[in-house]
């Protein structure tokens, strides 16, 4: 599927209507449209969200499963899938340069804290509520990110001590980014882990 192709079930994804859930009855989902006329949960607050890698992705399959998520994401959040050259303009599209937007940024690195499904929920939960500012979810090279690197961000989140190709590492935060909003919003998604 590509971004911004309609799914069955009114806009829902066939896992979601699969599993019964409505989301045109649901209290916490009442639809509205977003820029581009596809439907969207009215939110008091709606999450700017950015996800962001450097470097072109080199795997069809990475590719089509980042879709797939940025497309599921959507239902939850304005966001968007970024690929950037490298460091610097990564810290420029963070709005480090003082020109752009700022944005709050999570580098993914194993040096980070490691959050459950569940903490990871409560931590965008209480970013959305106390903070206006945009999260940008940054996975670095096949290289990782440096200790000064690490530093400028405003935190930095570990998946896991395994290490993963970086592209895998995208598609697992993209999946446990997505489960998050599904914890949060207690869509059945979550259930069957």
């Amino acid at each position: 599927m590509e971004i911004g192709e309609e799914t069955g079930a009114g806009g829902v994804d066939s896992e979601t209507a699969q599993a019964g859930y409505d989301w045109k009855t649901s209290t916490e989902a009442r639809l509205g449209e977003d820029k581009h006329g596809r439907e969207r949960p009215l939110h008091t607050s709606f999450v700017k969200l950015t996800i962001a890698w450097i470097g072109k992705t080199k795997s069809p399959a990475i590719q089509s499963l980042t879709d797939e998520y940025l497309k599921r994401l959507r239902q939850y959040a304005e966001v968007e899938g970024v690929a950037v050259k490298d460091g610097p303009a990564l810290l420029k599209l963070c709005g480090r340069d003082g020109r752009s937007t700022r944005r709050w940024l999570v580098l993914l690195d194993s040096r980070g804290k490691q959050l459950s499904s569940e903490g990871l929920a409560d931590f965008i939960r209480e970013h959305q509520v106390h903070n206006p500012v945009p999260l940008l979810f940054a996975i670095g090279a096949a290289d990782g990110f440096s200790e000064d690197f690490c530093r400028q961000a405003d935190f930095v989140l570990s998946i896991g001590k395994m290490t993963l190709a970086h592209e895998l590492a995208r598609v697992v935060l993209l999946e446990q980014v997505y489960r998050a909003f599904t914890i949060l919003k207690g869509h059945p998604y979550h259930l069957g882990h």
